[in-house]
């Protein structure tokens, strides 16, 4: 059954009556199809400022009357510079996405429709930014779509023809679109052209001419008065001067008893029922109500820029004849008064073309359109990985999901998870979007459309400890494919013991540890989880600039490695090594040395580094990038929102010789500095900043920063989760990390809180640094002796 929404929102805007007539037309259809539904109005321009609808109402009609010129070369230039089109529409959601976001949280629709494409710019806006996750259609009332009407993240744009689909995709190739009926209200039908003469007072018989351009009135319609006038046959020219009383004025000045001068009309269905044919300029709202009606329409001299485009497109149509002069409007008039059955040809025409579709019924359709999601550019704090990567180091982060023993054998336990991956992924924008990267263009996601789980989960059963190392080192060495969304999951069983292991990876511009972490208790993990909600900046700017300023003369004198240990040129070999620490006795032991759990974590990391190193240790610091996270309020996993999120510290790790105890105490005065010095948000800021550059120039700068030019390892400490998750009802027991390496930089080691237990991840290139697992071991025998020394 189709969904029935209890509230609809529609975005409109008072700037002539044409998009305000498509936003009536939709009302009526809503209010048919969802009886009980509320449907609320915005004014767009009214929400942008109290000055807005004035100004842009003046600026419109100046240009049309005055300045045509401008008006055309402001729309051509739309079409001809595809930057300009993209600028345009980038400022007004920004202007208008802001605003519009308040009304619709005060508001709560169930779906909105857009009839202004300014509102439809601003929904855009907030679309592209994660914040509006609802039905969201726009109504292109003109027949010709200009790239400002139309939108990558709108879920559909009705158009109203197949020529105006084709032009659609020409201004927006990511564009969702499809054929609409005249966006009209019902009384706009055919009516009985007798009844409707007698109803207004008009004699029954003679060759009616209907002419309206807008509410306005503006363009060249006396001219087309005039043109009209000429024709013998002519019994009568109606016109429809709405607001434009001087134009009506001076038309009932010259005392030509076939000229009909109105000024606003309520029944213009019946008006149109009186006419012969309709003469209008714009291609708008006047030219869909007579279609509507059934009615022959000529557009002559047609307004600039959207006006001409429609024109041109309904006469392509065969809904329109075009007339550009007053001679050939005269004799096309002439021509049609003499041959009636021409003109019943063209109102047949009209009528097919409008009795194709019902109108309530394409409206009732949109509260079940699918999401779209257009391209969208990465933020420069998730393209840094994207340009990171080399040959040699891919950029992917993962994790290994080890479950408690369960009965389920593995044919279940895959057709569970490819469940879950079939319901939970379409919630989830990270794990549905493919990345785009062409040389010299700045990447971008792509929504990949429906998800296939065999695409992305793999099986293997083992029988054998062994067996699992060697699956799993074969499966975190190896590039995560980018042809599809970059994240795969392999499901590890040993039907022996009954144990299972998942093996997570994905791309790190698909955002960061926690992140990755949501992501994945969202997908697999039984029970409901909240959505995320983007991150927000915690401080002002106003605060933010001295710290960002002292942060970047910090980084400036802290440039550059102190110890040239374990980096050079980086192979494709990979080892791993994982363990887990009791999380109460790593607690207990970093209170009973007043440090922080991470502080600890890392300071038993300088020890086992220590240890590794051993003779060959030639500095008695060791640098590292300490990734710490930038999001604001509760960071736990389950609020991670998509996306990279973190900044760097860079700390120089002590491993000389010194007691662990004191090698502790170090580590966290040195994670403690950085912070009085603004380093991370001054990290933030200059990432944000290479995002201005263009994309050769930011790829460039990234790959010279993120290496072992500047440090010796990556080392991440992340907070997880304490509370038990279960997965197809089997307790959820260990997570372990898997980071990858920087390009030349032999080390990268994370651990994250789980449950009852701290994981620990350890990747090395065996090419540059020790094997993993000596390194582990080292980090085991730091903690015994720490534990063995309470």
């Amino acid at each position: 059954m189709s969904f029935q929404p209890r509230r609809v929102l529609l975005i409109s805007a008072t700037i002539g009556e044409g998009h305000n007539a498509t936003a009536r037309a939709v009302e009526e259809a809503a209010r048919e199809v969802w009886p009980g539904c509320e449907v609320v109005w915005l004014d767009a321009l009214r929400i942008m400022g109290r000055w807005v609808p004035g100004a842009f109402n003046w600026i419109y009609v100046t240009n049309v009357e005055s300045t045509p010129w401008l008006y055309d070369f402001f729309y051509d230039s739309l079409w001809r510079y595809r930057w300009f089109a993209n600028a345009s529409r980038r400022f007004v959601g920004a202007w208008c996405g802001p605003l519009l976001r308040r009304e619709i949280r005060r508001v709560d629709p169930d779906l909105i429709v857009s009839t202004y494409p300014l509102g439809t710019a601003g929904l855009d806006w907030m679309r592209r930014r994660g914040e509006l996750d609802l039905p969201v259609s726009a109504v292109v009332s003109d027949f010709a779509p200009h790239p400002f009407w139309v939108y990558p993240e709108a879920d559909l744009h009705y158009v109203m023809s197949e020529a105006s689909l084709r032009a659609m995709h020409r201004a927006e190739p990511e564009a969702v679109g499809a054929v609409s009926v005249p966006p009209v209200r019902r009384d706009f039908q055919p009516r009985d052209r007798t009844e409707a003469r007698a109803e207004f007072g008009f004699p029954e018989a003679g060759f009616t001419a209907l002419t309206s351009c807008g509410a306005f009135s503006f363009g060249a319609v006396e001219r087309a008065i005039d043109a009209a006038l000429r024709v013998d046959g002519l019994a009568r020219v109606l016109v429809v001067c709405g607001r434009n009383e001087a134009l009506r004025e001076r038309l009932l000045a010259r005392g030509d008893p076939r000229l009909v001068p109105l000024g606003w009309v309520e029944d213009m269905p019946g008006l149109m029922a009186c006419s012969d044919v309709v003469i209008t300029n714009a291609g708008g709202a006047t030219a869909l109500e007579a279609l509507a009606c059934g009615r022959a329409v000529l557009m002559f001299e047609p307004i600039a820029g959207h006006g001409r485009a429609n024109a041109e497109l309904m006469a392509d149509a065969g809904l329109a004849e075009l007339c550009p002069r007053e001679s050939q409007l005269t004799a096309t008039l002439r021509r049609w008064v003499a041959d009636p059955q021409e003109v019943g040809e063209r109102e047949e025409r009209a009528l097919k073309h409008s009795r194709s579709a019902e109108f309530a019924d394409q409206v009732a359709a949109l509260a079940d359109v699918p999401r779209h999601h257009g391209p969208r550019r990465l933020r420069a704090q998730d393209a840094f990985f994207v340009y990171a990567t080399t040959p040699e180091v891919s950029q992917q982060t993962g994790a290994i999901l080890r479950l408690e023993p369960s009965p389920e054998p593995a044919q279940v336990w895959c057709e569970h998870l490819a469940r879950r991956i079939q319901d939970c992924a379409p919630s989830l924008p990270m794990l549905t979007r493919r990345l785009v990267v062409r040389p010299g263009r700045r990447p971008q996601w792509r929504h990949a459309g429906p998800i296939d789980p065999a695409l992305h989960l793999g099986f293997r059963e083992i029988g054998s400890e062994q067996d699992a190392e060697g699956l799993t080192s074969e499966f975190f060495s190896t590039p995560v494919r980018t042809d599809r969304p970059p994240w795969e999951l392999r499901l590890l069983h040993d039907a022996a013991t009954g144990r299972a292991t998942l093996l997570a990876k994905m791309h790190h511009s698909l955002g960061d540890g926690l992140a990755v972490t949501n992501a994945l208790i969202r997908l697999l993990c039984d029970g409901h989880h909240p959505a995320s909600a983007p991150s927000t900046g915690g401080r002002s700017w106003a605060r933010r600039i001295p710290v960002v300023l002292r942060g970047l003369l910090g980084l400036a004198t802290s440039a550059g490695t102190t110890n040239p240990s374990w980096t050079g040129r980086s192979s494709h070999a990979r080892s791993f090594g994982h363990l887990t620490l009791p999380a109460v006795q790593v607690r207990a032991r970093a209170r009973d040395h007043g440090v922080t759990s991470s502080a600890l974590l890392i300071g038993l990391v300088a020890e086992a580094l220590h240890r590794a190193m051993g003779e060959q240790r030639r500095e008695a610091r060791f640098r590292v990038m300490v990734p710490r996270t930038a999001r604001t309020g509760r960071d736990g996993a389950g609020t991670a929102a998509p996306g990279n999120h973190t900044h760097s510290l860079s700390v120089d790790l002590p491993v000389g010789p010194m007691p662990l105890v004191w090698r502790i105490r170090a580590v966290s005065d040195a994670l403690a500095e950085p912070d009085h010095s603004g380093q991370p948000e001054a990290a933030g800021a200059v990432l944000a900043g290479l995002g201005l550059l263009p994309a050769p120039v930011h790829a460039w700068i990234v790959r010279r920063i993120y290496g072992r030019q500047f440090f010796n390892a990556v080392v991440s400490v992340m907070p997880g989760r304490r509370r038990p998750a279960h997965i197809n009802g089997t307790r959820l027991s260990q997570v372990l990390p898997v980071l990858s390496l920087a390009d030349g930089v032999g080390v990268a080691i994370g651990a994250i809180g789980w449950g009852e237990e701290f994981g620990f991840g350890i990747t090395t290139d065996p090419g540059l640094a020790p094997d993993a697992g000596r390194l582990t071991a080292h980090l085991r025998e730091a903690f015994d002796e720490l534990r063995e020394r309470r």
